[in-house]
């Protein structure tokens, strides 16, 4: 490649003369020789490295330090071969000759491809491709006809040959861009023509078989098809297409016709695949519920897989067409199958093959399309009825299954706990199990009809509130099997708690029953079938006496191990009030406690919580009971009583468990309070229940609402500098007239009580006044005492108002009771100031006898506690005599 140089005048140089820069090129060219070009660079091509035809672009050479890059040149070749010609280039037209030398190539390329047929890529070898366009060239074929015999070669071949569609879509193409109808004579267009014809039935027959030709198993098939019904697409949107073939019908309607005949030509090869060898009315029901699985099988395929690739390529829906064709062919043979087995006797294995075959068809019935693209009515509508005679015999198999399988699962079981957590045994789960599949069997069969429905679903609450019954017989007996043979009582007890637990996992279970069997549904379905209430007065009665029952065993269980315990229990409480009394009471009780933390700890490991705590409940209350009889018959034994205080004490911790036990409320019963006020009086010695008699006196002249024996006024102060208690007793009024007069003579006796906290203190008197009932006493007492003594309870000041009898025993009028920790002066560090008048009502010792007095009474050893019984018993007695008379 050269820079042509062409010759200028000196003339035409000078007039481009611009500076000295210029000049200096003037003189350099004048040296040159006149009319030598400059060069630019060369190529150099080898021939035998040219294929038949080259189109690139080549370096310019050589390069050197000052010209590095000379530059690229383009440059095309073709080898063009005119000097051979064979005899069928001479008898026929070069485009046939040219179509069979391409129909013989691909044939080669396709029968000699390595990874096999079906992955070839429609590429030929570089040596075909040369072959072929030397013979275009040769022979001067357009590319219109060698895209022509390009699409004749491959449909030909493709009908006989396995390789992609996809390869036809380029001559497709390729015709589609340069049809002219007039390009081609008429042999050419018929040719054409039968082309379309035969690869469009080529085609149809391949959709007809798709689910053998294209099956799932291989993973590509769906890619082939997806591409098969691509070429078909394109080939009949053709213009060349619509040209030669205008009484084609349309390609959906065509395809519609092939899945439709196919889905019944595969029908017929499935059912005489299950057709059975040895003719029986069970034989042929098995194999007609292979039918219809396998049809279930290839709706469901249909419905994820196929159905999508003909919706986007022909908007054919294949799953309706094929599910329309398929349920007649089903619905007339299950029709005559039913018809022939309600004539004869059902076996059970029969009805077993017809249950599944009822559920194989309520699935297939569920994929139903919408009646928007269905026509009419289904043949399989109603399909319920001709399996209603065989409804009982179902229901009968699901209970005897289930029951035989209840029986198993008990003798099996060892009524050991699962595990740490779990602490139910093995037949629990085995009945949970059982409970799930026949709640599972109900919901296979869900009958359409509503007031059947409701029957079946009776029937089968029936059977399993049965069953649970059932199984608590079954279970009870095999705890005395397994604990008859055992010497170890603990061993006996857990068993017996695994036996509780297993029935409270059934209860458990069966309470999920209106979940399982979906009543809320029922009752919404047959509500316009019932009657109002007969649903719950029906489902849920049977479930509550289920669970009655369920609840009853439970109880027993569990008071059956209170009875246990209840044993151990009273025993150690009895021993307890025989230890010696050397023993301190909180070492006397730790037997008790050791057998209650083994006992209680034991069982609470082994039973679940809710079931504990009514053991908790059933114990508690027991041992209440125990104690109140004990402490009933250690009533004049303070030691006892203070063991048996300290013993509820601690029994009422064990039980409450740090709160994981029974709560304070379920504790604090009325026996508990009442048994902890009476260990606490009879715990206490003669002086504390001494103090604790005047603490309720002062508590009951506290609650008076009336001064019906009349009343005393007084003025008490305390100085402590002095300690000095003083009292000035004012006066009394409304005093009852016990004298045959009509009147009284009055005197008030003052005394310091408990005496035991006074005992140096005599006894003060007022004077006596004759014949008033209403005494200005006007007298003032002192008492040296300690403060001390003065403000513990029960302390008080006894103000007894006596009636003066010269000839006999004094009468008593009534006692009040003033208590001295309200004293002014005992209640702060202050002296009193002025000392305010207290009224204080007459009362008179209880009728009937006192507690406390009894308590001590039944100290016989006592003898200040037999004293002051007997001072109180005499004032009861004094009391007695005078009583005032109603409404006085």
């Amino acid at each position: 490649m050269w820079d042509l140089d062409t010759v200028e005048s000196v003339r035409q140089k000078l007039g481009e003369l611009t500076d000295l820069h210029g000049l200096r090129r003037i003189f350099k060219e004048a040296r040159k020789d006149k009319g030598q070009d400059d060069f630019l660079g060369n190529v150099v091509l080898r021939l035998q490295d040219l294929r038949c035809q080259e189109d690139q672009w080549y370096p310019l050479e050589p390069c050197t330090e000052t010209y590095p890059d000379r530059g690229q040149c383009h440059l095309q070749f073709q080898l063009i071969h005119k000097r051979r010609a064979t005899a069928a280039s001479r008898s026929q037209p070069s485009y046939t000759v040219h179509l069979h030398l391409l129909q013989q190539l691909v044939s080669h390329e396709v029968t000699q491809h390595q990874a096999g047929s079906t992955s070839w890529d429609g590429s030929l070898s570089p040596q075909a491709a040369t072959i072929l366009f030397l013979h275009a060239t040769q022979k001067d074929l357009s590319d219109f006809h060698q895209s022509l015999a390009q699409w004749l070669a491959y449909s030909r071949l493709y009908q006989s040959l396995e390789f992609p569609s996809s390869c036809l879509l380029h001559p497709i193409t390729s015709i589609e861009y340069q049809w002219i109808q007039g390009r081609l004579k008429a042999e050419q267009q018929e040719e054409l023509a039968a082309s379309f014809r035969n690869l469009l039935a080529y085609g149809l027959s391949l959709i007809r078989r798709f689910r053998s030709v294209f099956p799932l198993s291989v993973p590509d098939s769906p890619a082939r098809l997806q591409s098969l019904l691509r070429v078909l697409v394109q080939m009949c949107k053709m213009k060349a297409f619509r040209e030669l073939c205008p009484d084609s019908a349309p390609l959906p309607r065509l395809v519609t016709e092939a899945l439709r005949t196919g889905t019944v030509e595969w029908f017929h090869l499935k059912q005489q695949h299950h057709q059975p060898m040895v003719q029986g009315m069970l034989q042929a029901g098995k194999a007609l519920l292979s039918l219809v699985q396998d049809i279930v099988g290839d709706l469901h395929q249909c419905q994820r897989t196929w159905n999508k690739i003909f919706q986007n390529a022909l908007k054919v829906n294949l799953f309706s067409v094929a599910f329309l064709e398929l349920q007649w062919l089903v619905a007339k043979r299950v029709q005559d199958h039913t018809a022939a087995v309600a004539g004869s006797a059902v076996s059970p294995e029969v009805g077993e093959s017809l249950f599944q075959l009822y559920v194989s068809l309520k699935e297939l019935c569920q994929l139903a399309p919408v009646p928007a693209e269905r026509d009419g009515v289904l043949a399989l509508d109603g399909f319920h009825r001709w399996f209603q005679p065989a409804v009982p015999s179902w229901l009968q198999k699901t209970y005897s299954v289930a029951l035989a399988r209840v029986q198993r699962a008990v003798q099996m079981d060892e009524l050991v706990p699962l595990g740490e957590l779990t602490k139910h045994s093995t037949s629990a789960v085995d009945l949970s199990t059982c409970f799930a599949q026949i709640s599972h069997t109900a919901r296979q069969l869900d009958w359409p009809d509503p007031e059947e429905a409701f029957m079946i679903t009776v029937k089968f609450v029936e059977d399993t509130c049965r069953l649970a019954l059932v199984y608590c017989s079954l279970i009870k007996t095999r705890a005395r099997e397994l604990s008859a043979g055992q010497k170890d009582q603990g061993q006996a007890a857990n068993m017996l708690c695994v036996v509780v637990n297993d029935m409270e996992q059934l209860r458990l279970v069966i309470g999920k029953l209106p979940t399982q069997l979906a009543w809320e549904a029922l009752e919404q379905r047959v509500g316009a079938v019932l009657e109002q209430g007969q649903l719950q007065n029906t489902l849920h009665a049977q479930l509550q006496g289920a669970l009655a029952g369920l609840g009853h065993e439970i109880r027993t269980g569990v008071r059956t191990l209170a009875e246990q315990l209840e044993v151990g229990i009273a025993k150690h409480i009895q021993k307890l009030v025989t230890v010696k009394e050397s023993v301190l009471p909180e070492d006397a009780i730790l037997p008790l406690m050791k057998f209650l933390e083994v006992k209680l700890c034991y069982m609470n490991a082994n039973l679940v919580q809710e079931n504990f705590n009514s053991l908790l409940t059933l114990l508690w209350t027991h041992t209440l009971t125990v104690l109140v009889e004990v402490a009933a018959s250690q009533r004049s034994c303070p030691l006892a009583s203070s063991r048996l205080k300290i013993a509820l004490q601690n029994l009422e911790i064990s039980f409450y468990a740090e709160g994981c036990g029974l709560p304070p409320e379920a504790l604090h019963t009325a026996t508990f309070q009442a048994l902890q006020k009476d260990l606490e009086l009879q715990a206490a010695s003669s002086r504390e229940l001494i103090q604790k008699y005047f603490c309720s006196r002062i508590q009951q002249q506290a609650e008076a609402a009336s001064e019906e024996l009349g009343a005393v006024t007084v003025k008490v102060s305390y100085r402590a500098s002095e300690q000095k208690l003083r009292v000035e007793l004012l006066s009394a009024s409304s005093l009852l007239p016990l004298d045959s007069n009509g009147s009284s003579d009055p005197f008030v006796q003052l005394t310091l009580e408990p005496r035991h906290e006074f005992p140096e203190l005599a006894p003060r008197e007022t004077q006596k006044h004759k014949k008033d009932l209403h005494p200005l006493f006007d007298e003032t007492f002192e008492f040296l005492v300690p403060a001390e003594p003065c403000r513990k309870d029960g302390a008080c000041l006894l103000l007894t108002v006596l009636d003066h009898d010269t000839l006999g025993a004094d009468d008593l009028e009534g006692e009040a009771f003033l208590p001295l920790r309200s004293v002014p002066g005992l209640t702060g560090t202050e002296e009193p100031g002025e000392v305010p008048q207290t009224r204080l009502p007459l009362t008179y010792p209880a009728p009937n006898g006192d507690p406390i007095l009894q308590l001590l009474e039944s100290r016989k050893g006592d003898r200040e506690a037999q004293v002051f019984v007997r001072l109180r018993r005499q004032r009861a007695k004094q009391a007695s005599q005078h009583a005032p008379k109603p409404g006085r």
